[in-house]
């Protein structure tokens, strides 16, 4: 007779607790294009501001970007966004998965910033692609104002100087 009271009582208090505990904690919505979400590998145009990653972004950036993206056609380079604004629970989940894939919180800042600590969270930064978008940016950028900002990302930019101002030395990592 005590197993089975052990077991009603089991029944009575575990298991509802392991389903709360499962449905909080497993429940949540998989990112979306209204995080900021871009999928690997999509271009995203800097002027398509119907996306959330980039109607989000502060409007002094998104029209030096656009600018930019402008005189880069007009010397036969394409620049698109790899990724632009996110939200706090996208970023938390870069970040989650930066610890899981480098080992440590320590590493993963070198190359995902926490969610309170992130420019592409408050709509300051951008990372631009393909690569030669990134060598005719980091070759031309400062006249729109655009500076790379980390040494290990050529393709993250933010509005670190006024137009034709001389960019801030690179800091070495998004940890620095």
């Amino acid at each position: 007779m005590p197993i089975r009271n052990g077991r009603s009582l089991m029944y009575r208090w575990l298991v509802p607790l392991l389903l709360t505990f499962t449905t909080t904690t497993c429940a949540a919505a998989p990112v979306g294009v209204a995080d900021g979400f871009v999928a690997d590998g999509a271009h995203v145009s800097p002027f398509d501001t119907r996306l959330p990653a980039i109607a989000n972004l502060d409007p002094a950036l998104l029209r030096a970007v656009q600018e930019a993206a402008r005189d880069a056609a007009d010397d036969g380079v394409e620049m698109f966004l790899t990724t632009a604004w996110r939200s706090e629970r996208y970023q938390r989940q870069l970040y989650e998965e930066a610890i899981t894939k480098y080992g440590s919180e320590r590493e993963a800042r070198r190359f995902v910033s926490t969610p309170d600590r992130s420019r592409h969270v408050t709509g300051d930064a951008v990372d631009v692609g393909p690569t030669d978008a990134d060598d005719w940016l980091n070759r031309h950028g400062r006249a729109y104002g655009l500076c790379q900002t980390y040494a290990n990302e050529m393709w993250h930019f933010e509005l670190a100087t006024g137009p034709g101002g001389a960019c801030p030395p690179m800091r070495a990592d998004a940890s620095a």
